[in-house]
């Protein structure tokens, strides 16, 4: 774990990034007057999949479900085509 100062951060904070994104740092803590305040970390890039149908088989959706849309519509003061 590498610690720089805010203002070597500022300054370098191109080369901060290029050392994580390269692997040559893991981490790098920034510190403000001595004390640590920030890490800089790589972000993980792991895909988190898709999310469409997460709930699929989870709760049945009634038939009348479009029922009261123009109602809803008109809660929300949104016109709707008679």
């Amino acid at each position: 774990m590498h610690t720089v100062n805010m203002f070597d951060a500022k300054s370098s904070l191109s080369r901060l990034v290029e050392a994580i994104e390269q692997g040559r740092e893991r981490e790098i803590v920034i510190a403000r007057n001595g004390r640590p305040a920030a890490k800089l970390v790589a972000v993980d890039q792991q895909d988190p999949g898709a999310r469409i149908g997460i709930a699929k088989g989870r709760f049945e959706v009634p038939e009348d479900i479009d029922a009261h849309n123009d109602e809803v519509a008109r809660l929300f003061g949104v016109a709707t085509t008679p």
